[in-house]
């Protein structure tokens, strides 16, 4: 039986509540082209429905899912020139949020008005923004372009998962170094973040564990000598991940794309992306090809990330060790998203750096795989 004494002893749980609004910023909705296919799109984000189409110039349009007349899925209606018309009366609107023309009506009402969401293309993606207040986007907000003027990249290869859980569970992924030994089965040999304004930044050097990855012996592969990564969060839910893979005979250089919206405050859309660098000797179909045999390995660290957020609970006091990284500090720079503007603090903005000395976690590591690989518990046999 347990006294009272080691109960006061006992660290409890504090699940917290889930924020009562929306992050503030840009959100992206996926790759741009697959919106324009003529037909309206359905997505369900910030506990609401939105319909996506594009006009007969070929922009994005996005406004509120419901028609303001009595209801109606606009995402189940017709694209009529530059308007969505509702299946249920025929009430078209415009990109702007206006209703246009109403077919059976002499006129349209004044205060037939719907939301009409600021959008942004670039990359090939779809961005909406999304602001509490009803505040514009500032100049200063932005997302970086990822291709420059004179570089050759492939087509995005693309994939989406819904996850029952709060959004905030993948954002703690940009301090916790640890997770890669365990997770995904790497050495960190290099682990940084920076925290500054709207931006997030991890910077993470690897190696592979070689119980879980042994070296290829045939030579049909190139063996992975190591990879770099700078993977910054921009806004709240916008991460570019810069991905160096080092090979022994060429570097393979790509974006990954992590991000995520919103569906109601326990759940969220998670979609990841890669493009990989056209360079010498990976260009025309070479480079689509390993595009998507990157996207594959890519997918497989992410299924296993979902696998320990689908089970894990809500944890607002984490218990950290030294070897940890600034959890408190960088859900300190992501509450900005959740507040107003005139009330984000200056130790939510401000620059904050803190790297993690890897030298002895990685001391103990290397001592559990060597023992792996000494008692043949290697690749299959190390999970059976």
């Amino acid at each position: 039986m347990t006294s009272m004494a080691e109960k006061d002893e006992i660290r409890y749980i504090d699940s917290g509540a889930t924020p009562a609004r929306f992050a503030r910023g840009w959100h992206c909705l996926g790759p741009s082209a697959g919106y324009r296919d003529g037909k309206p799109h359905s997505i369900e984000a910030f506990d609401t429905k939105l319909v996506v189409w594009a006009d007969s110039s070929g922009e994005l349009k996005v406004l509120d899912g419901y028609c303001r007349h009595m209801g109606g899925d606009l995402s189940q209606g017709t694209i009529k020139g530059d308007t969505i018309a509702c299946p249920f009366h025929d009430w078209r609107w415009g990109g702007d949020g206006r209703c246009k023309q109403i077919p059976y009506a002499k006129r349209v009402p004044m205060r037939a008005r719907t939301r009409n969401w600021v959008t942004m293309e670039q990359d090939g993606l779809l961005f909406i923004w999304h602001d509490p207040e009803g505040n514009p986007p500032p100049a200063d907000v932005t997302i970086p372009v990822m291709r420059k003027p004179g570089e050759e990249w492939t087509d995005w290869v693309w994939n989406t998962i819904t996850i029952d859980t709060n959004c905030r569970e993948i954002v703690d992924n940009v301090v916790d170094m640890a997770h890669f030994f365990y997770v995904h089965y790497s050495f960190p040999t290099y682990f940084k973040n920076i925290f500054e304004g709207h931006t997030a930044i991890q910077y993470y050097e690897g190696q592979g564990r070689e119980d879980v990855r042994p070296p290829v012996k045939d030579g049909k592969k190139p063996k992975l000598l190591g990879n770099s990564s700078v993977a910054a969060y921009h806004g709240p839910s916008f991460m570019i991940d810069e991905l160096k893979y080092v090979y022994e005979n060429f570097t393979l250089e790509s974006n990954l794309i992590n991000c995520h919206f919103p569906i109601s405050p326990d759940k969220f859309t998670l979609m990841y992306g890669a493009i990989v660098k056209k360079t010498p000797g990976l260009e025309g179909e070479a480079a689509e090809k390993m595009a998507k045999s990157h996207m594959d390995f890519i997918t497989k660290g992410f299924e296993q990330d979902v696998a320990i957020w689908k089970n894990k609970t809500r944890i607002d006091n984490p218990l950290l060790c030294e070897q940890d990284g600034p959890v408190y500090q960088l859900r300190r720079w992501y509450e900005q998203f959740y507040v107003d503007v005139a009330d984000v603090q200056p130790d939510m903005v401000d620059r904050f750096e803190f790297e993690i000395d890897t030298t002895s976690a990685n001391e103990a590591w290397h001592k559990e795989v060597d023992a792996n690989i000494a008692a043949g518990r290697v690749g299959s046999k190390l999970f059976s």
